[in-house]
């Protein structure tokens, strides 16, 4: 992919942006946040031409913004964000991606690293057992159609009401778990059938759950309020989505828009950027069948989750309650929704599209859930398997500027393929062990394509994005032990 060559007006150390005329038919700028460093890495590729590319979509209000951990992605780049008025604006299948609700649950405990260290292989491999991973995976629940279509209506709540967990998790899980207006008569047969033995999976690709070890607090009011309060702490992270179920949705829906774009005559840079307006039938069907996918998501992350505590109250001999694993927050990263923002000194509604991209919702935000009303959104930001990962804080700067949106992870600076090539799954296996990490994976050769050297360095990532005000660092995790598909 040839270096992106294009105009970059730098706004200070962090924003930089891509002028309205850069091309005849943006109808904003872009906005991009990123370090001078990170930008040379950035335009290795062509990610830059897909931000000035999605400011050509109808009603697209603001900028369209690219997130630190930028990289390609289909039509949007993932770590973008954008926003179209719901009256004239559009919403795009690419703007959330074939993961739908790919997202991130964080558990804490009262559990200490030297009360865990001692036991994880023995932890890691409880885990391995209990939560199915891999490609392909089937879950350990078997749902009917009837009961499918349930849970796409139901969202987390439908794990819930069956014993895998409890009402505290939805009370901290990014809408309750549970995204508005899904039906499930949007939803083609193919797609439910792929969804159907996949419910409560953890599947493959850059999805994993990982044992963390607190190893620095930068807010220690906030992160006690989250249950972070000491160094060494052990908390859980799990990242998933829609597994095959999402992937399906979007593509079906994709070729709906790409019928939908000549219909209402909309003009596109790329064909990738398929989409449809918002409030015709073929956008009320997507957003109706991409919430069927949302809130699949949120009943697999609460099925593992479930299998987490399980699997811990085994190893230790006491309850999850005992053991103090209570749900920290719950957040998607691939996602369209319909949120009411400030624009322009106007209260507009408008349609956010988040494809690698995290709410940040500050303190006082309607939506920001009763026990941190205090002091924002909590933002969960994993980082590769042999870094760290972090949990933020949302802000009044985000919704002000970005929608409320941050960046979602590391972002890749290796292709799957080009990790393969220049990478062994065994030579990533010794290398993570030699530094204390403990892996468990159901495909050891796909393990270099999550190799830490195919992401940016997640700390460069949220340097810029706490600098630049969008969310605040509250708290940092290491590795301890992590399970792949």
């Amino acid at each position: 992919m040839a270096r992106w060559q294009g105009q970059l007006i730098k706004i200070d150390d962090y924003r930089w942006k891509i002028p309205e005329n850069y091309k005849t038919g943006m109808r904003v700028p872009g906005l991009i946040y990123a370090s001078k460093e990170m930008l040379e890495s950035i335009r290795e590729e062509q990610a830059l031409e897909q931000v000035a590319n999605v400011a050509f979509l109808p009603g697209i209000v603001g900028y369209s913004f690219a997130m630190p951990d930028i990289h390609w992605g289909y039509g949007f780049p993932i770590g973008g964000v954008a926003a179209m008025d719901i009256k004239d604006g559009v919403v795009s299948p690419g703007g959330v991606g074939y993961d739908i609700n790919c997202g991130v649950r964080l558990l804490r405990t009262s559990l200490s690293e030297a009360e865990v260290r001692p036991r994880i292989n023995e932890l890691i491999n409880a885990l391995f057992l209990n939560v199915p991973s891999g490609l392909g995976s089937e879950g350990k629940i078997k749902v009917s159609q009837k009961e499918m279509n349930q849970l796409m209506v139901e969202g987390a709540r439908w794990a819930v009401k069956r014993g895998l967990g409890s009402e505290e998790d939805l009370d901290v899980t990014e809408e309750g778990g549970c995204l508005g207006g899904a039906d499930p008569s949007k939803v083609s047969d193919k797609a439910a059938k792929r969804g159907m033995p996949q419910a409560g999976t953890l599947g493959s690709g850059n999805h994993f759950l990982e044992i963390q070890v607190v190893k620095g607090i930068f807010d220690s009011h906030i992160a006690s309020i989250m249950g972070i309060t000491e160094i060494g702490q052990i908390l859980v992270l799990i990242h998933t989505g829609s597994r095959g179920f999402g992937h399906q949705v979007c593509t079906d829906h994709l070729r709906v828009m790409e019928v939908a774009v000549s219909k209402y005559g909309i003009k596109l840079p790329d064909r990738q950027l398929a989409c449809a307006p918002i409030e015709s039938s073929e956008g009320q069907d997507y957003l109706a069948a991409m919430a069927c996918a949302a809130n699949y998501a949120w009943v697999n992350r609460q099925c593992i989750a479930h299998w987490v505590r399980e699997s811990f109250s085994k190893i230790f001999g006491k309850s999850p309650e005992k053991l103090g694993m209570r749900q920290v927050y719950d957040v998607c990263h691939n996602i369209a929704k319909i949120e009411e923002h400030i624009v322009d000194g106007r209260k507009l509604r408008v349609c956010v599209h988040r494809k690698g991209a995290t709410r940040a919702f500050p303190a006082g935000h309607k939506d920001t859930p009763t026990r941190y009303k205090e002091i924002g959104q909590p933002v969960l930001i994993p980082g590769d398997m042999g870094r760290c990962s972090f949990v933020a804080v949302g802000t009044q700067k985000a919704m002000d500027e970005t929608f409320g949106s941050t960046c979602h992870g590391a972002g890749r600076v290796l292709s799957r393929s080009a990790a393969r090539r220049s990478m062994k799954g065994r030579d990533v296996v010794r290398e993570l062990e030699s530094r204390g990490i403990t892996i468990k994976a159901g495909n050891i050769l796909s393990l270099a394509e999550e190799a830490s050297q195919a992401y940016k360095d997640i700390t460069e990532v949220i340097d810029v994005v706490h600098q630049a005000g969008i969310s605040r660092k509250v708290a940092m995790a290491i590795p301890m032990g992590v399970i792949k598909g």
